[in-house]
């Protein structure tokens, strides 16, 4: 009896095991599916902003909670959440960092988006 009892927890540790490698082989499929979606998303230039910082174009919108790249608006945004979140009036640094990193990659994205037009512009009087 001992042994059938000890096949039967073999089996049952093979059947559990199978199917969590199987789980996780298709979570480890679908995030790299979204990752790979989120790369085709953005131009390359923006993509390689994104790494550099560390932080995604969206993230940073969200952060800065703008909705488009206006210049006025960022840096109104920027101002005021610098300011609340600085350690002298009990904010947070961590806080204050990340506000600093969203406006970096705004600030790139600008960057980039004026390029891309300059190039366009150029490319049009040829």
């Amino acid at each position: 009896q001992a042994k059938y009892l000890a096949q039967i927890i073999l089996v049952g540790a093979q059947v559990v095991g199978r199917a969590f490698m199987r789980a996780l082989r298709q979570e480890f499929a679908a995030s790299r599916a979204a990752a790979d979606a989120r790369g085709r998303s953005e131009r390359p230039q923006s993509a390689a902003a994104s790494r550099i910082t560390g932080i995604s174009l969206q993230e940073a919108q969200q952060i800065l909670n703008v909705s488009n790249l206006n210049p006025e608006q960022i840096q109104k945004n920027y101002d005021h959440l610098f300011k609340v979140n600085d350690k002298s009036v009990g904010g947070s640094f961590y806080l204050q960092s990340k506000v600093v990193r969203a406006k970096e990659r705004l600030d790139e994205e600008l960057r980039i988006q004026d390029k891309d037009e300059k190039e366009k512009g150029w490319k049009a009087e040829t």
